[in-house]
């Protein structure tokens, strides 16, 4: 994302108001790039004795990360690591958890569901890791979740917003919000800031974050008295949107919402522009990438989409995580990197509250979490283990999201 950055105080206690004073973050971790993460692809080394998940004995807490470090969505993955990486490292600096050092062992899903299984697989039963980390996306993450609730061992999604994912199950959180709210987070914007009436939607219909998207956008645009004057549909992995955009285009709609990840709005945006349409696109936080820029150029200008977090927000955490993260890595992070480092400081401070690596323990401690204070908002855990938190909307600018307006739960 090319973006400017505003500077902040750095605030290196995010998230640890939700631990105890008196129960210290203790961790000396050695990682890959942050001393704290082994990436892995396939291949795995056997966990050292008392590395069991679940022991309480543990002389090391060992997440689990699932990435899609490689793949048509890479960026994604990418970021999620890049994130989860830097919480480690901090915590470590500071001390850790429980006197105990927090070692990541990431693997490389590829961007398939299958490979998420798989590796979900092996970090519960081979690594037995006490927390799992991931997916990004929701179709990788209903992968892991049976895996997970089997073998129970607590999961964390930092990204995967459809509700499914964390429905009816005793074991998957989340630290991102979910699609029934971002749909209703785009309706409202397009109704009520930018009143407009006729709208048209075009999803992929391969891709459960898409077509639950869309489906949510529609429903609380109807309720909010417009109408979906066109409904098309399209298959992950095609690169021609020109039939569907033309009878769009018949339609006369006032802006398409296209619920989406970068690699296909990019490729959208320049079409619906080289079929002479000038309305403005709107979408979801699938579109977060530095990449989508760089494919749909000036395409996207005035274009608007919902994400999880803004990086002019003048929060003194946020800002302290924008100038780590850009002191790390030599870029601002975007949403998927602030989701995943959420994601893994609310492993360590559910671990740090309930004192314990039992399984059981991190799992009570995760479902009660109250005013955990994240950089993508202050996260209260509901029922269905989703955080209460609210969106941003962002508009593009520049070839970069500019901070549009905040739209509360």
């Amino acid at each position: 994302m090319t973006c400017r950055q505003r500077r902040g105080s750095l605030d290196r206690g995010v998230g640890r108001s939700a631990i105890p004073r008196g129960a210290a973050l203790l961790v000396l971790c050695a990682v890959l790039a942050l001393g704290g993460c082994e990436k892995k692809s396939g291949a795995r080394t056997a966990p050292g004795p008392g590395t069991g998940g679940g022991s309480s004995d543990a002389a090391e807490i060992l997440f689990g990360e699932v990435a899609s470090l490689t793949g048509p969505e890479a960026t994604f993955g990418q970021s999620q690591s890049r994130g989860i990486a830097l919480a480690v490292k901090e915590i470590n600096e500071a001390g850790g958890v429980l006197g105990r050092p927090i070692r990541v062992i990431t693997y490389d899903n590829q961007g398939k569901p299958t490979e998420s299984a798989a590796a979900a697989h092996r970090l519960v039963v081979r690594d037995r890791v006490h927390v799992l980390l991931g997916e990004v996306a929701s179709s990788r993450s209903l992968a892991m979740a049976p895996i997970a609730e089997e073998h129970q061992v607590p999961m964390i999604t930092p990204a995967s917003t459809n509700p499914r994912v964390t429905e009816g199950r005793k074991w998957v959180f989340r630290t991102c919000f979910i699609d029934p709210f971002q749909g209703r987070v785009m309706a409202r914007f397009a109704r009520e800031e930018l009143g407009l009436r006729r709208v048209a939607v075009l999803r992929d219909v391969r891709n459960d974050y898409s077509v639950g998207l869309a489906n949510f956008f529609v429903e609380s645009f109807r309720e909010l008295g417009g109408e979906v004057v066109s409904d098309q549909s399209y298959s992950a992995g095609d690169i021609d949107f020109r039939s569907q955009l033309t009878e769009i285009r018949a339609r006369n709609p006032e802006a398409i919402y296209v619920p989406g990840y970068y690699t296909d709005v990019g490729l959208i945006a320049r079409q619906v522009r080289e079929l002479g349409m000038k309305v403005p696109l709107m979408g979801g936080d699938g579109w977060d990438s530095s990449k989508l820029y760089e494919i749909g150029g000036e395409a996207l200008e005035g274009s608007f989409f919902s994400n999880h977090y803004s990086f002019e927000n003048p929060d003194p955490v946020v800002q302290g995580f924008i100038a780590r993260y850009r002191e790390a890595y030599g870029e601002v992070p975007d949403a998927l990197a602030a989701l995943g480092y959420d994601a893994a400081r609310l492993a360590a401070d559910a671990i740090a509250r309930v004192g314990s690596l039992e399984r059981a323990a991190i799992r009570y401690a995760l479902a009660t979490t109250r005013d955990f204070r994240g950089v993508t908002g202050t996260i209260t855990i509901d029922e269905n283990h989703n955080p209460v938190k609210p969106a941003v909307v962002l508009e593009i600018r520049n070839r970069g999201a500019t901070f549009a307006k905040t739209i509360e739960p």
